[in-house]
């Protein structure tokens, strides 16, 4: 059965102007992408990635204005018969200096972990997936 899978993430900016993302591994596959998630059934955009943040960071985030929404047909790297609908948003929280980071990439099978990255700086290739790299010139651009 073909479905969407919709997913919303956070751009999260510090007073470094650093972007925040997240390095992942699930079975054999590693990837970086901006911090965030699929919603669960019943939930709105704004809960949903209120609840990843909290979950994959530890700390409550203030969600901002929308950012990009897909605008273009992406099939999900995970699931074939799934296509992908990406939502983000602009997101703040009241202290960045408290979430655990490192310097570089760290993949570690069921851990999420995360790093900052100069917004001047980023480029599509430190993401993995398509909609993640049109965001990341899109922000690079206006920044």
């Amino acid at each position: 059965m073909q479905q969407f899978n919709i997913r919303v993430y956070g751009l999260l900016i510090n007073d470094k102007r650093q972007v925040l993302v997240s390095d992942e591994q699930i079975r054999d596959f590693r990837f970086t992408k901006f911090p965030g998630g699929g919603l669960e059934f019943g939930e709105g955009l704004i809960d949903a990635l209120r609840r990843e943040f909290m979950e994959e960071l530890g700390i409550e985030a203030e969600v901002g204005e929308l950012f990009y929404l897909t605008e273009f047909f992406q099939q999900s790297a995970f699931h074939p018969k799934h296509q992908v609908i990406s939502v983000y948003y602009r997101v703040s929280v009241s202290d960045w200096t408290q979430i655990a980071v490192q310097d570089q990439p760290v993949f570690q099978p069921g851990k999420e972990n995360h790093r900052w990255i100069a917004v001047s700086q980023l480029s599509s290739e430190d993401l993995d997936f398509p909609i993640d790299r049109v965001v990341a010139e899109k922000l690079r651009s206006v920044e």
